[in-house]
């Protein structure tokens, strides 16, 4: 009679568990379920914020004959860092401009940095039409109303010869807090040197070494490029080596609990004409690649006083080189002259 009871107990204590677990599973399940609802609604909220139609003919680029998807096709994305903290967020620059290559084949990611001083013709800027320094396009796009990011896009696409089919645009508020919601991002960094910080103009020591770099230190470390150490630690690679340290950080474990946060940093600081779905196909790929590869695309040129004024000055036979590089891998076919706007002043 007690071993029944004793039975009896375990069956209603065992019972009492389940029901606990089942209780807890369910609670557990309502609040993914709300918080996946409440990311969903902060992610289209931000996207609706940030969303840019560039009034494309056929919603592609001039230089495209098809409209192309990252799902089947290789695509070129042109990033640009916003300065406009100076100016109260009115006629910025475009600080750096990167083209990066996508292909939904490879885990490559070519990456090309389009020096801001490039001295190219500029078209559709009305009374400022003509020679300027390439990052001149976004505030005179802005200045005219023709637009500053598609100004900046059809100069970049003129430069390099290629269509670009996507862009996204942030600025340095936006790059720092999204740095600092990630928790930083850890770099390697090859020399020492030391840049100014922007934001209160103390100065900001890089040692040689491991390091893990807050949003201020890291919007430093990518903009240098006056100082001597420039020449044998160029920009170019130092963006290569954060481009590659925040993809590793944004996948990383956790940070989807930090999308919320992330979300109401990308409604106010950043524009892209991505689609949603194109954003998500971008996250699968990117996002479970172990051998992901960055390769950098230099353009060779020569810093040069132009009419009192500095400019980069590119080698022709090294832009035209760029160019059809470029080309291969969009799988463009490549065109007998060579077309650019650069000005080469000979």
């Amino acid at each position: 009679m007690r071993m029944k009871r004793n039975t009896q107990k375990r069956e209603k204590s065992k019972k009492k568990l389940l029901k606990i677990v089942k209780i807890v599973s369910i609670y557990l399940f309502l609040a993914i379920i709300s918080y996946g609802g409440f990311v969903f609604i902060k992610m289209k909220n931000a996207y609706d914020s940030s969303t840019v139609n560039l009034e494309r003919t056929g919603d592609k680029s001039d230089l495209r004959e098809d409209e192309v998807t990252f799902n089947e096709n290789p695509i070129s994305i042109l990033l640009l860092g916003i300065e406009d903290y100076s100016s109260k967020k009115k006629d910025g620059r475009a600080d750096t401009q990167m083209v990066i290559t996508l292909d939904p084949s490879t885990n490559v990611i070519n990456m090309v940095t389009v020096p801001r001083d490039t001295r190219v013709n500029i078209e559709n800027a009305g009374e400022f039409s003509g020679i300027h320094k390439m990052n001149s396009a976004y505030t005179y796009g802005d200045i005219t109303g023709y637009g500053a990011v598609k100004l900046q896009i059809e100069t970049v696409e003129k430069f390099l010869n290629i269509p670009i089919d996507n862009f996204i645009a942030i600025n340095f508020e936006g790059f720092r807090d999204i740095v600092d919601a990630l928790g930083g991002v850890s770099i390697d960094i090859k020399t020492g040197f030391w840049e100014e910080n922007i934001y209160d103009g103390s100065k900001i020591d890089f040692n040689e070494g491991k390091s893990h770099l807050t949003g201020e230190e890291s919007l430093a470390f990518v903009r240098m490029r006056k100082r001597a150490e420039n020449a044998i630690y160029s920009r170019e690679e130092r963006q290569r080596q954060f481009l590659k340290a925040t993809i590793d950080q944004a996948i990383s474990a956790g940070t989807i609990f930090k999308i919320g946060q992330l979300t109401d940093i990308l409604g106010k600081n950043v524009e892209t004409n991505l689609s949603l779905k194109e954003i998500y196909a971008l996250q699968k790929k990117y996002s479970k690649s172990s051998d992901l590869s960055i390769k950098t695309i230099a353009i060779k040129g020569t810093d040069r006083r132009v009419d009192g004024s500095f400019y980069y000055i590119p080698e022709e036979k090294s832009l035209k080189k760029v160019s059809k590089k470029l080309r291969n891998i969009l799988q463009l076919n490549n065109e007998k002259n060579f077309i650019t706007n650069a000005d080469f002043v000979e």
